[in-house]
């Protein structure tokens, strides 16, 4: 069994991530600016850290075998993050990095996605061994979008814009993998089953409930309204997404960008 750091345990992402990783018998330590709670899981140890400042570092490296990067903020630092982490890897000697990208940041010219793809080219640089998986966006986050467009009495629909939402719990799985293995590189994208416009009727379900549940197929209770609609089982999608999560690169049905 190896030891792995999250980074951003507490996170939409780490949450699943370190649960999937105790689950398979690894010891974990969850790294955040607070402590992770909710769990009285022996093999879960809590960090926290601000990566902006890296105060604690060190010692939440100690004996770590991997590292999977799944801190991030829109509001700007991340660059800074990741050089702290990378700095701190080296010194501890960790041989292998996992980072969680997002499609199409190489092509989005926004200022989200130029940090991503910062952030991607110092980790290739780092000499730390490392892997890298991209990933469209999470339902989770979709979903707080038409919230928030929820709350106008006129809903944008911009034209001509896709989306291919995957459920975070399958990248979480996907990154467990990756932790646990040998340094790959940039992985094949991963992505959700269905790629929807801004007019599908997937989208009008979500612009539906926006203000009042979760639509995400997976039973959970999301939002104000309590538990979610059940549309179509989870599991039914998850089998759909067999051959359409890992989407080769180049190929006509890449994912749309994230």
């Amino acid at each position: 069994m190896a030891t792995i750091l999250v980074t951003g345990g507490t996170g939409t992402l780490g949450r699943p991530l370190i649960d999937r990783l105790l689950d398979d018998g690894h010891d974990v330590h969850s790294l955040s600016r607070r402590p992770h709670t909710g769990t009285d899981r022996p093999r879960l140890r809590s960090h926290a850290v601000d990566l902006q400042d890296a105060t604690g570092l060190p010692e939440a490296l100690a004996g770590v075998d991997a590292i999977v990067h799944c801190a991030s903020t829109p509001s700007g630092g991340d660059a800074e993050a990741a050089g702290h982490l990378i700095e701190a890897a080296r010194a501890a000697g960790v041989p292998h990095l996992v980072y969680i990208s997002i499609v199409g940041v190489d092509r989005v010219p926004i200022g989200y996605y130029r940090t991503k793809l910062a952030v991607e080219r110092l980790i290739e640089e780092s000499g730390i061994g490392w892997t890298m998986l991209r990933t469209t966006q999470f339902h989770d986050l979709v979903l707080r979008v038409i919230k928030a467009g929820a709350r106008s009495p006129v809903v944008p629909v911009p034209t001509g814009v896709q989306v291919q939402p995957v459920e975070v719990r399958e990248v979480a799985d996907r990154l467990a993998e990756l932790a646990v293995g040998e340094p790959a590189g940039r992985v094949t994208d991963m992505g959700g089953p269905e790629v929807l416009g801004a007019r599908s009727s997937s989208a009008r379900r979500w612009r539906r409930v926006g203000g009042a549940g979760c639509w995400r197929r997976c039973g959970c209770r999301g939002g104000r309204g309590g538990p979610a609609p059940r549309r179509e089982p989870h599991a039914g999608a998850r089998r759909r997404a067999a051959d359409l999560r890992r989407v080769p690169r180049g190929a006509g049905g890449r994912p749309a960008p994230g």
